[in-house]
């Protein structure tokens, strides 16, 4: 069962949320809060798997509380995800959201669908960028030199670690590349290690972001939907 929060400052976006969530025999939203600040410290108490966070919010933006969560500030739950969900395609938005650590991005006008694939991918240890701000983010990349440092190039990757930087893009978690390329799950963590060294990035949302800009993968028109 995946664990929700909800954190949004507009009930009637809540009610949409639970509305569409609830119908999900695979979810369960365990709360809700309406800024930032609350959305940190009910994580802390109620530790979700997934958080579905807004970004322009009182008291403490999505941005900042994204950043506490992703440092591990909101308890001992350090498998706490975040989900960047708004309606704004604001460059400072995306790249924020971004640079904050969020796992992925889904706009509010999504089809709901592709939101709970989102949640899925999301849950499962693989990040998920709206493939309509796909190029945006690769834009807002270029225009800001030594955002992300230096850009390498993905040739001294090896022809392994092309194949999993692809299965990552995809959404595909540690255990599912594992099982798709017959390797064991330790030495996937390997690859993985190797490609954000090579890369000069952090996370797997920052990998993705190589990889569209390496022209390797292209932005997805949704995600898989048999994630059950």
């Amino acid at each position: 069962m995946i664990r929700l929060l909800l954190v949004d400052d507009q009930e009637l976006v809540r009610a949409g949320l639970r509305l569409i969530l609830s119908t999900e025999d695979d979810m369960e939203i365990v709360g809700e809060a309406p800024h930032g600040r609350a959305g940190v410290d009910a994580a802390r108490d109620l530790s979700p798997d997934v958080v579905l966070m807004d970004v322009r919010m009182p008291v403490l933006d999505g941005i900042e509380a994204t950043r506490e969560l992703v440092r591990g500030n909101a308890g001992e739950n350090e498998s706490c995800r975040v989900l960047a969900l708004t309606t704004f395609e604001d460059d400072d938005v995306l790249w924020g959201v971004i640079e904050a650590g969020a796992a992925g991005f889904v706009l509010k006008d999504a089809p709901a669908s592709d939101l709970v694939g989102a949640i899925r991918v999301t849950a499962r240890g693989g990040s998920w960028l709206d493939p309509r701000v796909a190029d945006r983010v690769l834009a807002t990349l270029r225009q800001r030199p030594g955002a992300m440092g230096p850009e390498p190039s993905v040739d001294p990757l090896t022809a392994r670690e092309l194949e999993v930087l692809r299965l990552v893009a995809s959404g595909a978690s540690n255990p599912e590349i594992a099982r798709s390329l017959f390797l064991s799950e330790r030495t996937v963590k390997g690859h993985i290690s190797a490609i954000f060294l090579k890369l000069d990035v952090r996370d797997r949302a920052a990998a993705i972001i190589r990889a569209y800009d390496a022209g390797i993968v292209v932005p997805r028109s949704g995600p898989n939907r048999s994630h059950r």
